[in-house]
């Protein structure tokens, strides 16, 4: 119920499932019998009740009652057999799906992480495996008896006066028709729609919380993330609307699926009204208990059918991830001659946008030198800085290190050559030891504390409670943007890789940490290949050549006083960041 699409949802399933998979079909076939032994004791009951109004063998009745709640038990541990199956087989895919999301996930670009994310995929990890154990381990079991249970139902239904059974099928059977009115071709697509404004929320809203202190600093409110904004406005008007296109098929399903003990009172009024036999009483005593289980029948059918249709929506999104094709991997066994950077025709678009990012660009840096990318916002300063360590693949031109093309080169071996400090540092809750250590995992602690001297961590280190074997985020411990920015940077000092690349790296650092930053990257710049990506331009005055970006293009290339002699763009930022530098209250 529910699926509109051929998706065999069950085979992927049985795939996760590996050795697994057996037990689903187990718990399934048990989940059908405990429906047939649940309905048994209805059969027993009109034979109770028939004994009772004829007035014969009244000792039988014992009988029946026994066997009726030994099979009522007997379903019931049956059903625990079912479940216990189906929870076991359950866990296991989950966590294979889960497992198999995480191998997928760190073979990825980390530009995919930049375009879907961090919170869009940590909601697919989480939430669509979550929504793929509740089926399992829950639904599959109740699908099975609802499937079961409609066939065995029909069966009493008409089995003993099939008149009345018929009356009272009428409601039921309108009911059915809205409820498939609802579960028609466009409820999978609006599960679909309904799952992705759940998943642009998880992911707008890990932006705005992380740009709470912003708004606060600058008294802003909620449309200054017009986005986030927009997301919310949009869920609400789109659950409005389908919730008014759903109004109507809901009242009647649940009017109809409630309405069949009125259908049996008129039965009841047409067939004793011409006088009552004792055939007819148990007729209708017995339809008075046998019919409400159609109202639960009916129920369990159309949860189970939203069950399934979720249980899609889910699989499809885990696939999505998993189509995802991680870049080609270099094979080729030349190395770089040098550590200067070529970038040759080089554009880019982002998925799903309208424009390049980068178009057709070109310069190069030799080795040692320092350059510094500047540009307009949206210019592409980052992307080309990203493109250089293959967070993406150019989808046109190349970039070569030292006459070798970077997606030539294993990952493995690009990765120990550069490395990069963004403006948004990310410290993991370890200690600052392992933190600083993923930088180069064989390090002693001695090289470790080194390298913190050279980024201009003792300071930090000495406040610590345990030093450097201090856990970030335990027991309140926690560092400022500044101090977070630093422990990078000595995590990059660690490193030692001859290509460096600083992305706005100084952008949230208060005026002490800022300094400290800055005699960091003196240290840690030396004999390096350097590549900064600034908004301040007074930091890249003294660059050895400056490229500046505009929509995409590198504009303008050279020494500052060069560009401001050119008296082009470069030359406009630059009296306009003076004016801004300068400026005072009341000035």
């Amino acid at each position: 119920m529910g699926k509109t699409e051929k998706y065999d949802h069950m085979k992927l399933i049985r795939q996760y499932a590996g050795g697994h998979k057996h037990l689903i079909t187990l718990g399934r076939f048990l989940a059908a019998i405990s429906a047939v032994m649940t309905l048994i004791p209805y059969y027993l009951m009109w034979k109770i009740i028939r004994v009772a109004v004829n007035g014969e063998n009244l000792g039988s009745i014992t009988a029946y009652a026994i066997v009726a709640v030994a099979l009522i038990v007997g379903a019931l541990l049956v059903y625990i057999a079912a479940l216990l199956c189906t929870h076991i087989s359950a866990f296991r895919v989950q966590a294979n799906m889960r497992c198999s999301l995480m191998r997928r996930i760190i073979t990825l670009p980390l530009g995919v992480f930049d375009e879907d994310g961090t919170g869009k995929i940590r909601r697919i990890v989480n939430d669509s495996t979550a929504a793929t154990e509740t089926y399992i381990a829950h639904t599959l079991a109740d699908k099975t008896v609802a499937a079961i249970t409609p066939v065995g139902l029909l069966v009493l239904v008409f089995a003993f006066n099939w008149k009345i059974g018929l009356i009272c099928m009428i409601p039921a059977v309108i009911g059915f028709c809205c409820m498939m009115s609802m579960m028609g071709k466009n409820m999978q697509q609006k599960m679909k729609e309904y799952q992705d404004a759940l998943e642009t929320m998880s992911s707008e809203a890990t932006e705005y919380v992380r740009g709470v202190p912003v708004v606060k600093t600058f008294g802003q409110t909620v449309h200054s993330f017009k986005r986030f904004k927009d997301c919310i406005d949009g869920y609400g008007k789109w659950t409005t609307e389908y919730t008014l296109m759903l109004r109507f098929p809901m009242m009647g399903f649940m009017t109809c699926i409630n309405a069949i003990f009125v259908f049996l009172v008129i039965a009841s009024y047409i067939f004793t009204r011409n006088g009552v036999d004792n055939a007819t009483i148990l007729n209708i005593m017995y339809y008075i208990i046998i019919t409400p289980l159609v109202t639960v029948a009916l129920t369990k059918i159309a949860y189970s059918g939203e069950a399934e249709m979720n249980l899609i929506d889910a699989l499809k999104r885990v696939d999505k991830i998993m189509e995802i094709e991680p870049l080609g991997e270099g094979n080729s066994n030349e190395r770089p001659t040098d550590f200067g950077i070529e970038v040759k025709n080089v554009s880019y678009r982002y998925k799903d946008a309208t424009r390049n990012a980068l178009d057709n660009v070109s310069f190069s840096i030799k080795q040692g030198e320092h350059v510094a990318l500047v540009g307009p916002s949206g210019s592409g300063k980052t992307t080309m800085a990203e493109l250089l360590v293959r967070f993406f693949d150019v989808a046109e031109g190349e970039i070569c290190i030292g006459g070798v093309n970077v997606k030539d080169m294993p990952s493995s071996y690009l990765m120990e050559q550069v490395s990069f400090v963004f403006q948004d540092s990310r410290l993991i809750k370890k200690s600052i030891l392992e933190n600083v250590r993923m930088g180069k995992p064989d390090a002693t602690e001695d090289e470790v504390l080194e390298a913190l001297k050279k980024a201009q961590c003792m300071d930090i280190i000495e406040k610590l409670p345990d030093g450097v074997n201090t856990v970030i985020g335990e027991k309140g411990t926690y560092l400022s943007g500044g101090e977070q920015q630093r422990i990078t940077i000595a995590r990059a000092v660690l490193k030692d890789a001859p290509i460096l690349i600083l992305d706005e790296a100084t952008a949230f650092a208060d005026p002490d940490n800022e300094t400290k930053v800055q005699a960091a990257f003196d240290e840690m710049s030396k004999d390096k290949t350097l590549i900064m990506i600034a908004h301040r331009l007074s930091t890249v005055k003294n660059a050895d050549k400056i490229f500046v970006m505009d929509d995409g293009k590198c504009v303008e290339s050279g020494k500052h006083d060069e560009l401001i002699a050119a008296n082009g763009l470069y030359k406009r930022m630059f009296e306009e960041y003076s004016k801004s530098v300068e400026w005072k209250v009341g000035a």
